[in-house]
């Protein structure tokens, strides 16, 4: 089996193919009270319960080759091409958005995931521009939920100067996961630069009022995912458990070179997909077509893929 892709390395990786195509803790206010975001070109705003979100852009890993060094590692890219064009989809490539997710919580201005910042490419970078359009500065951001230790996840969390891109907001991780973060010698300065505003929790915990981290296993060592709750509405941030709209969906199974333990990522893959069908789970998916917000139906003997807006270019 090929050997799985450190932390950094999948930092790496990413930036590669862009370029070539606990207890909650107290966090100090922000200098002023964000308003509830408006809907913008690179904002979509949407509802949980009485909680107002929105999803937010920052880039997309467009046209990657289907060539079995990222979706259906070991399988061959005629069996990759045919489930994507099955589906309506180009059998050579493949899009991934990139799509960081804001929620008010009450007091709080909380984003899950911090997007890849400058360093993943030229379609990148965006969410500080996409958080300023729907109304929100940085300075505002009390809380940064980090799902996992990816570049497309944490490299938005410092300027291209090093800079704390959120400064007043903490930081927040699996235990595990940071961890993992501190051992690669890669990611030193980003660490460095952190280090003061990183809060760390351990699955199950209640992160914000309305927020609760569920270990989702097998992408990295502390892989988080967030169900956000207000009165009977439920909305799951799935991180990276899936990446692909149609194969993560259809072929659970297949390999992404991404996951570092393949097997548990798979069966973690499989597990939520019954969850999610079986319960009508609103799930928000960070690498699926923009907004990614959607339900996974049972589709013959798999599942589907079911978006709650029409995807937008």
């Amino acid at each position: 089996m090929r050997p799985h892709l450190t932390l950094a390395a999948a930092s790496l990786t990413l930036a590669a193919i862009l370029g070539a195509c606990a207890p909650e803790a107290e966090t100090a206010p922000a200098t002023e009270a964000a308003a509830a975001p408006a809907t913008s070109p690179d904002g979509h705003a949407f509802k949980v319960g009485q909680l107002d979100l929105m999803a937010l852009r920052d880039g997309a890993m467009t046209g990657v080759p289907n060539d079995n060094k990222v979706l259906g590692v070991g399988e061959t890219p005629e069996a990759v091409a045919a489930v994507l064009t099955a589906n309506g989809l180009p059998g050579n490539s493949f899009d991934l958005s990139i799509q960081p997710l804001l929620v008010r919580d009450g007091q709080r201005v909380v984003l899950l995931d911090a997007g890849g910042g400058a360093s993943m490419g030229a379609t990148a970078g965006k969410l500080p521009a996409s958080l300023r359009a729907a109304g929100v500065l940085p300075d505002q951001i009390t809380d940064v939920l980090i799902s996992h230790g990816h570049g497309d996840h944490i490299a938005g969390l410092v300027t291209g100067a090093g800079q704390l891109t959120f400064p007043n907001a903490a930081i927040r991780m699996a235990t595990a996961e940071w961890a993992a973060i501190q051992a690669q010698a890669q990611l030193a300065a980003l660490v460095t630069a952190i280090t003061p505003k990183v809060q760390t929790f351990e699955p199950g915990a209640t992160v914000t009022p309305s927020i609760t981290s569920v270990a989702i296993e097998g992408h990295t060592p502390g892989h988080m995912g967030y169900q956000i709750a207000s009165g009977q509405d439920r909305l799951l941030y799935i991180g990276d458990t899936m990446h692909h709209h149609v194969v993560s969906v259809q072929r659970p199974d297949w390999r992404i070179a991404f996951d570092g333990m393949p097997p548990m990522a798979a069966a973690s893959r499989k597990a939520l997909l019954e969850r999610a069908a079986s319960e009508n789970l609103r799930i928000y998916a960070v690498h699926f077509p923009y907004p990614g917000i959607g339900r996974i139906q049972r589709r013959d003997d798999g599942f589907a893929w079911v978006p709650e807006t029409a995807a937008a270019r």
